[in-house]
């Protein structure tokens, strides 16, 4: 069945009879995994006990296989009684694609004059410097140009190309995603040589592609050249190109211009050059990207200034473009026709003219070209962010565990599902199918948005297969339909009239509609696999999840809500029957304590518990109140009380009583969490209220990647056993404590592999085994108390130094510290003095101020040479700005200076207050221990 249907996904004109019958193998695979999905939980792997109470599910499902056989049958003889799929058929798709890529360059290319006005001029600059026309000797180069579809890629190369006049001769190639290789041959040599040369070549005997391929080797071995390669796909078609058709020993300076979608396929065109030569253009400016609508609908911006609607849908148009330039001049050409008072109207369209308007086409086809160009398993993982709304910024990690839980990621073997799920992550970022919009220290990627455009084809697509079904405020009924994800965007509303039976999916965007709903746990959702509540802006009680057994297939659960709107204050114990749970995501909730059944869940692998630490009706620092609330409880579920209070009420009572009024965001852990096996997320644990037997099982975590523990109020054996349980997690990459850390002194032996440590809590001096962490990345420090320097961290590339976690008035970072650091934030300390000595930190980009007042200012600025920015935050003052601000100003890599205020508040003037330099009694971060030292003295 996924054979053919992946043969279907291939024809790019599906008659009605072909869509019919992939829509039937489509849903007919869908239904089969159900049946298995009921298979293995309600029959497989039990007792004979177990079976004998289980007849009556053993007999429904094997209705259901033998129904499923009979429809199988049925809908295989459909094929081969209307021929739908044949070999000729998939050739004639492949002839139709190249045909239909043919026409959106021809229709980018006429584009080309107009857009090339706007925009392109920098851009070009940058390419022409970035390709160094001017070097006439040296191996053939290869630049690669990448960007998503319609962002303008064929156009600012081929501006470059026509610039280009220090070359023996030129070609401008067009590969097509399923190019005859004779035919490429033809193309290449008439492009190079002319008509004539080709013809010439052709006559006589029968040509073979050797023959061709010995010739343009042979003629451009003493040439410089100058190729483009337009739209290339992939890696093979590179490397035969590459390999036949141009020489390997010319060394006249040639230069080969690749433009692509994929990322991954530009590094690896690029590998064998020194430098990876790879130009990201970029979408418009939003100014350029007015002006060039403005052009097209034939408007001025003197027509914008007087109409203040009009600027509003224009700002709006540009916007929903995505400020790319194929977008801009389709819909600006559709636009050009109409009055303005009819553009919101037609912007409010946009998504359906896409799908059938004709001035349209180009933006459609070239989003679906780049769908249908997908591997078969990141289809489904492309089409599922369709989930999320428009501008939603989609985190890594959220929508990985929900693929893994949706059954699209296929394990590989070295790899885990996590592993194999980022991969396909990094795939659609490098194909340009999804755009970054949060990249961490190390590049990578932590969250991503998706273009309007894309996003608009991307639903229709989903909704054209069944696929997912976007819920607005605008509701349509889908009454007969299903389909497998259902998400919920501005309203909950639960009268659509669809089939919830096969649903697998549950996401709610916004509010609840008035009256209770059986979207949260209903047995009608029996097949769901994922129920994400995270951005749902309506109470999640406790009786929302009192039937979550009822959802057995259920393997990822977040009720997380950041926006405070959770009151479980208790897991109930029936969630131990979902055996097949993955991720459990309940943070910012009331729960203190997780279940003891919750150590049968042999399948998680990511548990996340925080609860709130504030307390609105039972605070114990107000105990008149406090008293008050807990005699007076009875009345306070009365009419005369706000009926939406109360979850709240009873969720805040059971939490401070179970935890006697603790104050920690952790939760107590059960004995029996060792047998988590596959577990590599868990945070917080309150180690104050969790047993020691249970503190020692944390050792026996052997996959645990990420731990957050709070130690406040814990006792000396308590936090030796954690001390002892942390040193057997040799593969943990990320630790965080907050409270006691003198333990820490008593570590021996630290994860190896330890890429993140955050500690809040008094430490005094540096535990020696700091010197051991040479992969650590991030050290955030707060409330630490050192006093001495900090010991060499070879790949340290953030460092955040928060209140409390520095003794000294002068930070001095001296010659060989921190040689990979980049970033560097100082908060709420009480120095007066930053100071840079000649060769530290080579690497640092920005730093960040806030909360310190340096009376002496920030000294050796110069000797930063990646310095980008230096940022003042909120109530970051220093002496002399006027100097350092000629400082930055005079600094070659022309970094900027932020003020988070006026000027004048971050200014101390030219009172400097002297500090002695760093000796004995000064404090200084170096890499050598033997430099240690106390805190300084300062002079007025």
């Amino acid at each position: 069945m996924q054979a053919f249907l992946v043969a279907a996904e291939g024809m790019e004109k599906k008659d009605m009879l072909l869509k019919v019958w992939a829509e039937q193998v489509r849903e007919l695979s869908y239904n089969i995994e159900d049946c298995l999905g009921e298979f293995m939980v309600h029959v497989a792997s039990q007792s004979l006990s177990q079976k004998l109470m289980k007849l009556k599910e053993r007999h429904r499902i094997a209705v259901q296989i033998h129904d499923l056989k009979s429809r199988v049958e049925e809908v295989s003889n459909r094929n081969t009684r209307y021929n739908l799929i044949e070999k000729n058929q998939i050739t004639r798709t492949i002839d139709e694609r190249d045909s239909c890529m043919e026409d959106i360059r021809n229709h980018s290319a006429s584009n080309i004059d107009e857009a090339g006005l706007v925009g392109f001029s920098k851009p070009k600059q940058e390419l022409i410097k970035l390709i160094d026309v001017h070097a006439k000797n040296g191996p053939a180069q290869v630049v690669c140009v990448v960007g998503m579809g319609g962002l303008g890629k064929t156009t600012l190369t081929r501006k470059v190309y026509e610039s280009m006049e220090n070359f023996s001769c030129c070609a401008w190639i067009i590969v097509s995603q399923s190019f005859v290789r004779m035919e490429l041959l033809k193309v290449m040599i008439k492009e190079f040589f002319g008509k004539e040369a080709l013809k010439k070549q052709l006559e006589g005997n029968v040509v073979r592609e050797e023959d061709l391929a010995n010739y343009l080797r042979k003629e451009l071995l003493e040439k410089r050249y100058f190729v483009v390669l337009d739209d290339l796909w992939n890696i093979d078609d590179w490397n035969w190109i590459k390999n036949i058709a141009f020489p390997s020993s010319n060394n006249k300076g040639s230069r080969i211009l690749v433009t692509t979608r994929d990322v991954g396929l530009a590094k690896k065109c690029s590998l064998e050059s020194s430098i990876p030569l790879i130009y990201h253009h970029k979408p418009l400016e939003t100014n350029d990207a007015i002006y060039l609508l403005l052009r097209k609908t034939r408007r001025s911006e003197k027509d914008m200034d007087n109409d203040v609607k009009m600027r509003e849908i224009v700002t709006k148009i540009v916007k929903k473009s995505g400020l790319l330039s194929l977008a801009i001049l389709t819909i600006g050409g559709m636009l050009a026709t109409r009055e303005v008072s009819e553009w919101q109207s037609i912007y409010n369209q946009i998504p359906l003219e896409l799908e059938s308007n004709r001035s349209l086409e180009a933006m459609r086809r070239m989003v679906t070209l780049s769908y249908n160009h997908l591997p078969s398993h990141l289809k489904s993982c492309f089409l599922y962010l369709s989930i999320f709304p428009e501008d939603f910024e989609i985190q890594r990690r959220r929508v990985v565990e929900r693929w893994i839980a949706e059954g699209f990621v296929i394990v590989r073997d070295g790899l885990s599902a996590e592993e194999v799920g980022n991969s396909y992550f990094d795939d659609l970022v490098n194909r340009s199918m999804i755009q970054p919009s949060r990249v961490n220290i190390e590049g990578v990627v932590k969250s991503c948005r998706v273009h309007d455009i894309v996003r608009d084809v991307m639903i229709a697509i989903s909704r054209d297969e069944n696929y997912v079904y976007v819920a607005g405020n605008n509701l349509t009924s889908v009454v007969n339909k299903t389909f497998r994800h259902v998400a919920y965007h501005g309203i909950m509303c639960q009268n659509i009239g669809m089939d919830w039976s096969h649903v697998r999916s549950v996401t709610v965007f916004g509010e609840r509609s008035l009256g209770p709903s059986p979207l949260v746990c209903s047995l009608d959702m029996r097949m769901l696999r994922a129920l994400d509540l995270e951005n749902a802006q309506f109470q999640v009680t406790q009786k929302d999840i009192s039937n979550i057994e009822l959802l057995r297939h259920l393997k990822y659960v977040n009720f997380s809500n950041p926006q405070g709107y959770s009151y479980i204050y208790k897991l109930p114990r029936s969630i131990g029957k979902l055996q097949n749970l993955h991720t459990l995501n309940i943070r910012n909730s009331h729960i203190t304590t997780l279940p003891t059944v919750i150590c049968n869940l042999k399948s998680l692998c990511s548990v996340r518990c925080t609860r709130v630490r504030s307390y609105r009706w039972f605070d114990l620092d107000e105990p008149r109140k406090c008293l008050v609330n807990t005699l007076c409880l009875p009345i306070l579920f009365t009419p005369l009380v706000d009926p939406s209070e109360h979850p709240e009420v009873v969720a805040e009572l059971h939490m401070s009583w179970s935890s006697r009024w603790s104050e920690s965001d952790g939760v107590r852990l059960p004995k029996g969490i060792g047998k988590l096996k596959e577990l590599q997320i868990l945070e917080v644990v309150d180690i104050s209220r969790t047993s020691g037997n249970a503190i020692k099982e944390l050792g026996w975590l052997m996959q645990l990647k990420k731990l957050s523990v709070v130690t406040k109020g814990a006792t000396k054996l308590k936090c030796k056993v954690l001390c002892d349980a942390i040193q057997k997690l040799t593969c943990l990459r990320s630790l965080k404590v907050d409270g006691s850390l003198e333990w820490l002194h008593d570590v021996s032996s630290p994860p190896p592999l330890l890429r993140s440590l955050k500690l809040s809590g008094r430490l005094g001096e540096i535990p020696g085994w700091f010197g051991n962490l040479t992969h650590l990345v991030k050290l955030y420090l707060s409330e630490s108390a050192i006093m001495e320097i900090l010991v060499p961290l070879p790949n340290l590339m953030h460092l955040r130094l928060g209140r409390g976690s520095y003794i000294g008035e002068k930070l001095a970072f001296k010659t060989g510290a921190f040689p990979n650091l980049k970033n560097l934030d100082i908060w709420g300390l009480e120095l007066r003095e930053v100071k840079f000595e000649d060769g530290t930190s080579p690497k640092l980009e920005l730093m960040r101020i806030a909360n310190c007042v340096l009376r002496s200012g920030i000294i050796g600025v110069n000797q930063l040479p990646k310095l980008k920015q230096i940022s003042l935050g909120p109530y970051g003052q220093v002496a002399k700005l006027a100097m350092l601000q000629s400082e930055v100003g005079a600094h070659p890599n022309s970094p900027v200076l932020r003020l988070f205020n006026e000027r004048s508040y971050h200014d101390l003037g030219d009172v400097v207050v002297q500090v002695e330099e760093a000796t004995e009694e000064s404090s200084s971060l170096h890499p050598e221990p033997a430099a240690a030292g106390g805190s300084s003295r300062s002079q007025a």
